[in-house]
């Protein structure tokens, strides 16, 4: 790709609906989560085009095998549809409410949180994601709260649409999860994702993003080899074609800045992440009590109050807290993010 091509296109999607809340159908504000064990090896196909080939994958003692239904595999961006998934049933988890496999959503809801397009083709590209979603079967040895799921299957076990008698077009979407998937929600296997994950254009980009952010975590710094990269991406293309792809990610990157999170750049036959919010918690002063909050909890801080220094609201938070003279917190974490929401709610430009 030349300088000028660069130059005339973003490399992110356009932001479909900037004046929707975020994730607003079946719980207000649910946040973006993903399972550790997809964000870690390669279960989703980087095509763009039908995918038939079975995939077999070996890394550090997990083995995994891949295999397509007559539709191809399911894709990296099939899998918007599993992250909304995981992210309600999260949201429910956090509010103390009885978790099921089986989901009732709103597509419309669905495609809006996950930057889609709402037209009548939005609504066939989602049917089609669910039945390569359904359709993909899975045999591995990765452990989803500490269970093995010894036999093959789907990430999603099955799903139905109810559609308007009118318009005859998909209103809601009944969504029934594997086990697998859904373990890994109850043992709390999983992480926060930026919300511009969901307007990355490219499907490597996507893939590099979600390794970025299980690996470098909260580091200031994370290194892979260009190779373990390729093997943990999944890519097909050959070893000079695949540095050539993430040669254009960085070169858009350093002129961008898009990638969430996480700047990234070649080092030799390296390349290196580097933590675009490297920064450290403020210490508490003596008066103030003393919570530890889990990490993940400043990720949806990010989240709820975007533009905020969400270290310098923990610090404000946990002053007011001790100020105020109320009792202790039952949930420090939900405490913090509400403190957060309603600061960003009457300040949205810090």
């Amino acid at each position: 790709m030349s300088d000028s091509n660069l130059a005339k296109r973003s490399p992110l999607l356009p932001d479909r609906h900037p004046i929707q809340d975020f994730f607003i159908c079946d719980v207000t504000d649910a946040i973006p989560k993903d399972d550790m064990g997809s964000m870690e090896h390669p279960i989703f196909s980087l095509s763009t085009k039908p995918d038939l080939s079975v995939r077999e994958y070996e890394h550090n003692g997990i083995k995994i095998t891949i295999t397509p239904s007559v539709l191809g595999l399911a894709t990296i961006h099939d899998k918007d549809i599993l992250i909304y998934c995981i992210s309600q049933l999260v949201a429910k988890l956090n509010t103390g409410a009885q978790l099921h496999k089986t989901l009732h959503l709103k597509a419309h809801d669905l495609l809006v949180s996950t930057n889609r397009n709402t037209d009548g083709r939005g609504y066939e590209q989602l049917e089609a994601a669910l039945d390569r979603l359904s359709g993909t079967r899975i045999k591995t040895n990765i452990k989803t709260n500490k269970e093995g799921i010894k036999e093959g299957f789907g990430l999603i076990d099955s799903w139905k649409v109810i559609r308007n008698t009118k318009s005859e077009r998909m209103s809601e979407i009944q969504i029934s999860l594997s086990d697998w998937v859904f373990n890994a929600v109850l043992g709390r296997e999983i992480l926060t994702l930026h919300r511009e994950y969901f307007r990355l254009r490219k499907p490597l980009e996507r893939r590099v993003y979600e390794l970025a952010r299980k690996h470098c975590g909260q580091q200031d710094e994370w290194s892979i080899s260009l190779e373990l990269l390729k093997k943990k991406c999944g890519s097909a293309s050959g070893d000079g074609e695949f540095r050539r792809l993430v040669g254009i990610i960085c070169k858009e990157d350093a002129t961008y800045s898009h990638m969430p999170d996480y700047a990234l750049s070649f080092e030799g036959d390296n390349v290196r992440f580097v933590n675009r919010k490297s920064m450290k918690p403020l210490p508490s002063s003596d008066k103030t009590l003393f919570y530890t909050l889990d990490p993940e909890t400043y990720n949806d801080a990010r989240i709820v109050a975007p533009g905020y220094d969400v270290y310098n609201l923990e610090q404000e938070w946990r002053n007011y807290w001790v100020e105020s003279g109320k009792p202790e917190l039952k949930n420090p974490d939900a405490a913090f993010i509400g403190f957060c929401k309603s600061r960003h709610s009457r300040n949205p430009h810090p």
